[in-house]
């Protein structure tokens, strides 16, 4: 039986800021380094989930809830990057790590990278991305945020490796098993 060969040419590291994610982080930048590959960093904003959604929307008409949550977003926007351009600070956070991690990495290969922050369904947002960006791999963490829509609706990542048509490298911070 003759295998296929395999090229990884980019990379989707999905990250959470979180610090199984930066542990994950390595692993793209091992398998980047290793097949020359480039490494599109994206980073997803979370929105209420639709079932949520939904039951607010037995409390108030559409109109006020969508006023709710605009007044929301702006209170966040400008409590976490004051009057700078939206998802400014978190731009900077990633675009620092990853400089970080180039002037400290051992490889040869300088990976070129793009960061892609987005707003969403972490899940849906992620496979778009990846198919968008024409990925061969995904690499994210086992563990990230977590929240009672977690807990009820499963884990971001077992969602995307039941629904992905890529690989998926899932990478656990070590002793969490």
């Amino acid at each position: 039986m003759k295998l296929p060969e395999v090229t990884i040419t980019n990379i989707l590291y999905a990250t959470d800021l979180s610090e199984n994610a930066r542990y994950a982080f390595a692993y793209a930048v091992s398998l980047a380094e290793q097949y020359g590959a480039r490494i599109t960093i994206l980073h997803v904003i979370r929105e209420m989930p639709d079932l949520l959604e939904r039951n607010v929307l037995g409390y108030v008409s559409k109109d006020t809830w969508e006023d709710i949550k605009a007044r929301n977003i702006q209170e966040t926007r400008t409590s976490l990057i004051g009057k700078r351009r939206d998802n400014i600070l978190i731009r900077e956070v990633l675009t620092q790590f990853t400089k970080d991690v180039k002037r400290d990495s051992s490889g040869e290969t300088d990976f070129s990278d793009e960061i892609v922050i987005d707003r969403g369904n972490p899940v849906k947002q992620i496979l778009k991305q990846a198919e968008l960006r024409a990925c061969d791999m995904i690499v994210m963490g086992s563990h990230g945020e977590t929240s009672l829509a977690d807990v009820m609706m499963g884990s971001i990542t077992r969602r995307v490796l039941r629904k992905a048509d890529k690989p998926v490298l899932v990478v656990r911070l070590p002793g969490t098993g």
